[in-house]
């Protein structure tokens, strides 16, 4: 289902973000895996409506990933168990790169790569546990400095499918650049796909390979509203004005259908970030954050656009 010959685009998982219409949208421009945003497994396992609504797959996704979170064994054990039993999920994506605050101290996401005891003991309960078809783990390269290599092998000897390491430390959140050289000595110490994160866009997607020698790149940030990102990166050229413009429609259909009225005030950051670089841009946002209705709001987008 994930052929690394073919050097995948990934999307990556992002809180707010990559939820089930925006993963059906970049599924039209070529995105080839696409992963949940992140799932608490203690939100999982005591079956919060919302989480079981973040984990519904979309009628493009194939292959589907589930992102958990977590850093209790028994919790994530039952949280891959309940997984188990959902037909459409593909695979269970494990998070140790969250740097969010509230995240970590709970010593889940990036706090697991200050324990790597504890890293491989959770990461070791999923592969135990896990029925679907792969195993992944995402990771940072360490907390405050950069060790990549030891999760990666840690990995490999577990028999994790593929690993995707984001090239800054938790300690730089989002600051600074991604380090892609970090990223390439992990590579070199495994065997096993390695799929680079980190300020990738169009631009120097090419270069993120010759740099890391990945198997594959997973795209964030850049694609929110830029979904056609992963078309540009595979065919290399533009998305016409009008496509563009069908596709933003598009995705406010299926926010509605998700979400119903609460899709429109839910994509007003979407419509922030699709319409920078546009005249009248700012006029635009304000406007929009006042509209409630769905009519006036694709109305607005049409006139806009």
């Amino acid at each position: 289902m994930i052929d690394f010959s073919k050097k995948p685009l990934f999307l990556a998982p992002m809180a707010g973000f990559s939820d089930l219409p925006f993963r059906n949208l970049v599924k039209k421009f070529g995105a080839d895996v696409t992963i949940s945003e992140m799932i608490s497994s203690n939100a999982l396992v005591y079956e919060s409506k919302k989480t079981l609504q973040m984990l519904q797959k979309g009628e493009l996704e194939s292959p589907y990933l589930v992102q958990i979170a977590g850093s209790n064994a028994e919790v994530i054990k039952k949280a891959v168990l309940i997984l188990n039993d959902l037909d459409f999920v593909d695979g269970i994506d494990f998070n140790c790169g969250c740097p969010v605050n509230k995240v970590v101290k709970q010593c889940a996401g990036s706090a697991l790569l200050e324990n790597l005891d504890l890293f491989k003991n959770l990461v070791g309960v999923i592969k135990q546990n896990n029925k679907k078809p792969f195993t992944s783990v995402k990771f940072r390269l360490g907390f405050n400095e950069k060790y990549p290599e030891k999760m990666a092998k840690i990995c490999e000897e577990l028999g994790v499918d593929f690993i995707a390491i984001h090239g800054r430390t938790r300690k730089q959140l989002y600051s600074g650049k991604a380090d892609y050289e970090a990223i390439a000595y992990a590579k070199e110490n495994v065997k096993i796909p390695v799929i680079a994160n980190g300020d990738i866009d169009s631009k120097n997607a090419k270069e993120v390979y010759n740099i890391t020698k990945c198997d594959a790149l997973m795209i964030g940030r850049a694609s929110i509203g830029n979904p056609w990102i992963f078309y540009e990166i595979k065919e290399k050229k533009k998305v016409s004005e009008t496509l563009k413009k069908e596709m933003i429609l598009f995705h406010f259909e299926q926010m509605l259908k998700h979400y119903q009225k609460q899709g429109i005030s839910i994509f007003r950051k979407h419509l922030h970030q699709y319409s920078k670089e546009h005249k009248n841009a700012a006029s635009f946002r304000a406007e929009i954050n006042r509209i409630i209705d769905e009519n006036e709001m694709r109305k607005r987008i049409e006139s806009f656009f």
